[in-house]
């Protein structure tokens, strides 16, 4: 059994990461009679597997980490992150096929889940987080809370997809207050011509900030 911290360590994930994962039962843990959680070895090693890397062997070896994360970590312009969320495939493969007009400027993760989103966002946030709210096993609302709950939306765009009123979602529970909603339907084009204001938007204010820089 490995604690929350050792288990971050090993995956080569931060300690609210575990948490999260924990939290969305992506990851199993027990609780010891001081409240601490256990993890179980087996349990982390194959969540390292399904995230591409390496065996890690005999505890207190070191995590692998993918070259191309940590390449990116040192690169000076990187494409903007999208994770798409919805359990209509055929609406997500559309919407990365609309999403093609900005080339190497985004990348586009999709996910039909809660709890594949949520994996998908631990492993790294994204710059901007596109979820319908009806999705199989865990709903977008519990998803999104969860994500408020480990102050996991901070810096995050977020986009709530659905056809609810906002006194049918203030039923359910409410969304986090830095969720923008969007009606339904929405078209894969539609979709693509709002994120690539937010492109553009974005663009706008890296140069800006690196033009301070440079002065500076």
């Amino acid at each position: 059994m490995l604690t929350t911290r050792e288990a971050a360590s090993r995956l080569g994930v931060s300690l609210r990461t575990v948490q999260l994962w924990v939290e969305a039962s992506i990851l199993p843990a027990a609780r010891t009679p001081g409240g601490h959680r256990r993890i179980p070895y087996n349990a982390v090693e194959a969540l390292a597997m399904s995230m591409g890397l390496e065996s890690l062997g005999e505890p207190g070896t070191a995590p692998s980490v993918p070259a191309s994360k940590s390449a990116s970590h040192h690169a000076e312009v990187r494409p903007l992150r999208i994770v798409l969320v919805a359990q209509e495939r055929p609406w997500l493969a559309a919407c990365v096929s609309a999403l093609e007009v900005f080339g190497q400027s985004v990348s586009v993760e999709t996910a039909d889940n809660g709890y594949v989103a949520l994996l998908r966002i631990g492993q790294e946030p994204p710059d901007l987080l596109v979820t319908t709210l009806d999705l199989p096993g865990m709903d977008g609302l519990r998803m999104l809370s969860t994500l408020e709950t480990h102050e996991s939306l901070g810096g995050m765009r977020v986009w709530a997809l659905t056809a609810e009123s906002p006194e049918q979602l203030s039923a359910r529970g409410g969304l986090p207050p830095m969720v923008e909603t969007l009606a339904l339907p929405v078209s894969p084009e539609a979709l693509a011509i709002r994120t690539g204001r937010w492109v553009l938007a974005r663009q706008s204010t890296n140069r800006s900030i690196r033009q301070e820089l440079r002065h500076d």
